[in-house]
């Protein structure tokens, strides 16, 4: 969506999407980041960097919606792998300036999480920021740090973030996300998905995530500001604070000294609890019931909406089953479905 608004498409217009392969738990029930050695199919760009195409593989047990999203747009997918922390994201990043010659170098955020400090209550996964952020910084070349969708992540309160947040770049239309709806349809981000439902104008509180938590879907929701990178790495403890490490074990011991916790801890809890699950068939009768006393609960809450993410998580569904909830309840009601999220009647 940003490539489209921003840079002018062309016969000579290439755009790398340097990202990372870790999904939720109800995609890859796998905890952490996935790194080279978990794909098949891989195609190597540099040394240290390799694409995921269309026709890549994750290795079971692990899942990835990388290879789909190859298949589906037009850019080049490559793998952040964060197995050798700072050092080895900053390697990847170099060898790619190197091999590209980029004319410019974004690093986007969704929601702007990337501007925390370490110690926020509502903080819950600061080490793929945090990580990406000082590895940005330590690269001899310049590189705009954007941050869309202030507060859509639950994250950073949008009142924290206003004073942080620099000059507009873009507010995303309609028109913006028409290229990617379909994508929208099946995958899993809560952020883009809120995202994507403020810049078609909805507007109201979206419950997200297996905690529930509560996100305005506000006027700032479609935008994209610019942050002074500098400044973020200022604020951003955990950033600093792992600047010279060498692995993702290094990584998390500062996320959990900075922070109190790493958020690969809280995946490996959630996967034990997750792995004994039953994956059966959707029962209609007993999940329209727990639908209903569902959404009665969220409305005395004051929710307009939710994502299926967040349904499928609190009706206490399989992971897998999540595109079966979806389809049963667009099916059923319509009217309610807000593209991508679910309008509480």
């Amino acid at each position: 969506m940003l490539d489209a608004a921003l840079y002018s498409a062309g016969p000579d217009h290439e755009t790398v999407i340097l990202t990372y392969a870790w999904d939720r738990l109800l995609i890859d029930p796998v905890p952490g980041p996935r790194g080279p050695d978990n794909f098949t199919g891989l195609e190597q760009i540099t040394p240290a960097v390799w694409a995921v195409p269309a026709k890549a593989r994750p290795i079971a047990p692990a899942g990835s919606t990388l290879p789909r999203l190859a298949a589906e747009l037009p850019h080049t997918f490559a793998l952040i792998d964060p197995h050798h922390g700072v050092e080895g994201v900053t390697r990847q990043l170099e060898e790619l300036v190197v091999h590209l010659e980029p004319t410019s170098i974004d690093l986007l955020d969704v929601g702007g999480d990337i501007l925390a400090r370490g110690d926020e209550p509502t903080l819950q996964s600061p080490l793929a920021d945090a990580l990406t952020l000082a590895a940005c910084c330590q690269v001899n070349a310049p590189i705009r740090l954007l941050v869309a969708g202030p507060g859509l992540d639950g994250e950073l309160p949008l009142d924290d973030l206003h004073g942080m947040l620099g000059p507009l770049v873009h507010t995303f239309t309609t028109t913006d996300v028409e290229p990617v709806a379909s994508v929208l349809e099946w995958h899993p981000s809560e952020a883009t998905g809120m995202l994507a439902a403020t810049a078609r104008g909805v507007r109201g509180t979206c419950e997200v995530r297996d905690a529930g938590f509560p996100v305005a879907l506000a006027a700032e929701g479609p935008t994209v500001h610019e942050v002074d990178l500098d400044e973020a790495l200022n604020r951003n403890r955990l950033a600093r604070a792992i600047q010279a490490t060498v692995s993702l074990d290094e990584v998390e011991a500062c996320c959990r000294e900075v922070c109190g916790s790493s958020e690969i801890d809280y995946e490996r809890e959630k996967a034990a609890r997750l792995k004994d699950q039953p994956a059966g068939k959707l029962d209609p009768g007993t999940v329209l019931a727990q639908l209903a006393e569902f959404e009665d609960e969220a409305r005395s809450r004051g929710v307009t909406h939710t994502t299926f993410r967040h349904i499928t998580e609190a009706l206490n569904l399989h992971g897998s089953q999540r595109g079966d909830l979806r389809q049963l309840l667009i099916g059923r009601s319509p009217e309610q479905y807000t593209a991508p999220l679910w309008r509480i009647a």
